[in-house]
This record gives C-alpha cells, sequence and structure tokens, in this order.
C-alpha cells in the first residue's frame, strides 16, 4: 500500500504535463511531437528504464529525460526530425508542444498567401490530398437520392 502513495500522478517534462501512472516510453508520448519511436530513443539518451512507471521513477531521472528533451535535435540524424529543412532557414529542427501546431499554422497561411493549389484547396475548406470528393468528405446538406412519395406515383 506504501508503494502506491508515493507515485506522482503529474509529471512536468518540458511544457506538458504526463501522466504519471504510465509506462515512460507511453506517457512521453503525450508530449506533441513526441511518438513513439521518439519516445524510445529519448529514454535511450536519458538512460532511464522505458518500461517503469513515469511517476515512480526517481527526480535525478526525470531531469535527465528533460534534458534529452531538450538536446534531442542537436543528437539525432536529420532524417529522423519532423522538420528535416525548415522553409525559412532551412536547417534541421524537430519541433515540440504548442510550436507544432504554430509553424502548422504559419504554412498553411503561406500556402494561401502565394496562392498555390494546396493553399487555395485549404482556404475553400476542400480536400488538399488528392483524395477523391463526389462522394465523401460532404458537409452541410448531403446530396442524394430522394424517396418517392409514399402516397402517389
Amino acid at each position: 500500500m506504501a508503494q502506491e502513495e508515493d507515485i506522482k500522478y503529474f509529471v512536468r517534462v518540458g511544457t506538458t504535463d504526463l501522466d504519471g501512472t504510465k509506462s515512460v516510453r507511453v506517457a512521453l508520448t503525450g508530449i506533441k511531437g513526441v511518438g513513439r519511436h521518439t519516445s524510445s530513443v529519448l529514454t535511450r539518451m536519458a538512460d532511464v528504464d522505458e518500461h517503469a512507471l513515469l511517476g515512480r521513477i526517481d527526480d535525478a531521472s526525470v531531469d535527465r529525460l528533460r534534458v534529452a528533451v531538450e538536446q534531442y535535435v542537436s543528437k539525432i540524424p536529420s532524417w529522423m526530425a519532423n522538420r528535416p529543412k525548415d522553409v525559412y532557414t532551412g536547417e534541421t529542427k524537430h519541433l515540440l508542444g504548442p510550436d507544432v501546431a504554430l509553424t502548422k499554422d504559419e504554412d498553411v497561411n503561406l500556402m494561401r498567401k502565394i496562392r498555390c493549389y494546396r493553399g487555395i484547396r485549404h482556404e475553400t475548406g476542400q480536400k488538399c490530398r488528392g483524395q477523391r470528393t463526389k462522394s465523401t468528405g460532404r458537409t452541410g446538406s448531403t446530396v442524394g437520392v430522394k424517396r418517392k412519395s409514399a402516397g402517389g406515383n
């Protein structure tokens, strides 16, 4: 029973509160920009057991995880980054936390500004990646076949 009480239910890493009841590998995926592969690489960089519960590891291990998250971009090859070539600077970045959403919005706004095909599709709310639009992705009133009235022909 004493082990149940010493668990930390929230562990702060970067700008995100992570669930302390999950394993380290799964809990790290709670950070935006960190998937399963990235989280396992982070646990190896920090020398932390990825199967241990995040709320039960000691403070030194949590600090090593924080440092690993901050230094992740400088220690990985460019093909592992989620933004291998930034549009504005041309450098390799790995975006984490709220930067992911902000950068995506900036990219969409740039596409709208230069009036490229994808930017125009974003503006009009249509699909941008070549999906079919005749029968799927409809919003508003559905266009379809009308039934015959029950009373007459």
